[in-house]
């Protein structure tokens, strides 16, 4: 493939900012083989970034690692973070922290209106406190800047007493460091590809905070590639989260200095599969844990990744793409045993296969 001088422009701004390196190595490509015959459509294929090599894996420790570049970089001791009860990011922000020697201050916010014992204290919550993190409790669900407020509020009293913190705003308005990560991952994913000879035809990927979605789609733009990228709505309809991917966009392009390569017909979010609403799952994701599980061995969660693989899937069944379909792994694995009876009902109720 031919790569635009743009793209070089941009990746050299890229390899220059500060960054701390906690993916490791390439996460696999595996083809569900299985799953393709039963689905019987167009090829499925997983990129694997539920692999990627710190506290359980997905797809934030690629994030992370230009987010806490940069607060190594000003001298930061504490990273602050906030996001849903069994928040992935936050598990996984715990884990960086310990790796590189931070203290980590994780505010749980009332997004799901679930009281039991596996949600609020399994799962991604028990490994927040293995890592040992400092929880904070925010009762209100869907209040972005109010979630933030409060986190600059924490950090405040954080620095008053001596600490250094770093702040990791996940609301709009902020520069979207994280999304870089999937910049990157893109060179990645583009060379890979190549490497291995995949035809692929359309990549599915969750789309929740945007930053993974936007990320991706920025960087296959920039290398030229028209893959087309679907996000998967888990938080919010498609109108919003268009807004929230085109946004991204332009701060990445103002990030790295180059022309914004994603235009508005670029940006797919498709919400069928949101519904009933963030932190519950439909019919449809119900039976994408069934059929990963049985078919491949494979885990899904009930939050993010239940809801994109119903998206893949549906896309292959109805072959409304030439080549095969790529779905983003993008992890949640101990979200698993937080939504454990929501999960055991969806494997329990599928036919066998």
């Amino acid at each position: 493939m031919k790569t635009p001088r743009e793209c070089h422009a941009a990746f050299d701004v890229l390899d220059t900012l500060p960054r701390v390196r906690l993916a490791g190595s390439v996460t696999p490509l595996e083809t569900l083989g299985n799953l393709s015959t039963h689905v019987g459509g167009a090829p499925l294929v997983v990129k694997r970034d539920d692999l990627t090599p710190l506290g359980m894996g997905g797809n934030k420790v690629r994030q992370l690692e230009f987010y806490l570049g940069e607060a190594l970089a000003g001298g930061a001791d504490t990273v602050l973070i906030t996001g849903a009860v069994q928040s992935n990011y936050v598990r996984l922000t715990a884990a960086a922290a310990r790796r590189l020697g931070m203290r980590c201050h994780a505010q749980l916010e009332a997004r799901v209106d679930r009281h039991d014992a596996a949600y609020r204290e399994s799962g991604n919550v028990l490994l927040d406190r293995i890592f040992g993190a400092t929880i904070h409790h925010y009762d209100q669900g869907e209040d972005e800047a109010g979630a933030d407020a409060r986190l600059e509020s924490i950090a405040a009293t954080l620095a008053a007493d001596g600490h250094r913190p770093y702040v990791i705003h996940l609301g709009p308005g902020h520069p979207s460091l994280g999304a870089l990560g999937y910049v990157d991952a893109a060179r990645e994913l583009v060379a890979q590809t190549e490497s291995v000879g995949l035809d692929a035809g359309h990549v599915v990927v969750a789309s929740g905070s945007g930053a993974t979605h936007a990320g991706l789609l920025f960087g296959l733009r920039l290398f030229g590639a028209d893959l087309p990228v679907t996000g998967a709505c888990v938080r919010r309809d498609a109108s919003r989260q268009r807004e929230r991917i085109a946004s991204h966009c332009e701060s990445l392009a103002e990030l790295l200095g180059v022309r914004n390569p994603v235009t508005a017909a670029d940006i797919v979010c498709d919400d069928r599969f949101l519904a009933p609403g963030y932190g519950r799952s439909g019919p449809a994701a119900r039976e994408a844990i069934a059929l990963a599980a049985h078919c491949e061995g494979l885990l899904v969660d009930p939050v993010y990744t239940a809801k994109s693989l119903a998206c893949a899937i549906d896309i292959a069944g109805t072959r409304a793409t030439a080549g095969a379909v790529l779905f983003l792994h993008t992890g949640g694995t101990p979200a698993v045993f937080g939504y454990a009876d929501d999960v055991l009902a969806a494997v329990n109720a599928a036919p066998s296969t």
